[in-house]
């Protein structure tokens, strides 16, 4: 079995975000030389997210409506989190109802992905450097 382990470099710049990653995911996976296995996309750090959806403009405007909703950026004496100083716990929130990470088959070289599915990068609290990890296994 081989693996293959790579990682993106993301510097958003703004404070939120998304960025589709689904070409730079694709080049790792032909450098990887796995026709048959499984990718995993991890954000590695504790404000950013990886998911997959369409991408449509649109769709991007309804997540941050939403996620604005559900965790509003402001006031953020709201937060406990933020009581040390910091302003970004409504980033942490954010990121744990997006996800973590994505989880892809491979087959025949290829991303196993239904109609209009793309990889993104959630950026939360951004306006420095962060990883993604591409981590391929498989033959």
């Amino acid at each position: 079995m081989k693996s293959y382990r790579e990682e993106l470099w993301v510097n958003y710049p703004g404070r939120r975000g998304f960025v589709n990653i689904t070409s730079d995911v694709r080049k790792a996976l032909r450098q990887s030389g796995v026709k048959e296995g499984l990718l995993l996309v991890n954000a590695m750090h504790i404000t950013a997210s990886v998911f997959i959806n369409d991408d449509e403009s649109g769709l991007h405007h309804d997540y941050e409506t939403w996620l604005e909703t559900l965790a509003p950026h402001a006031p953020v004496s709201q937060y406990r989190h933020n009581d040390n100083g910091e302003d970004n716990a409504d980033a942490h929130m954010k990121r744990q109802i997006m996800g973590r990470e994505v989880v892809v088959a491979v087959t025949d070289g290829e991303l196993d992905f239904g109609p209009w599915e793309q990889i993104f990068y959630g950026e939360f609290d951004g306006r420095r450097p962060k990883r993604i990890l591409i981590k391929i296994i498989g033959e």
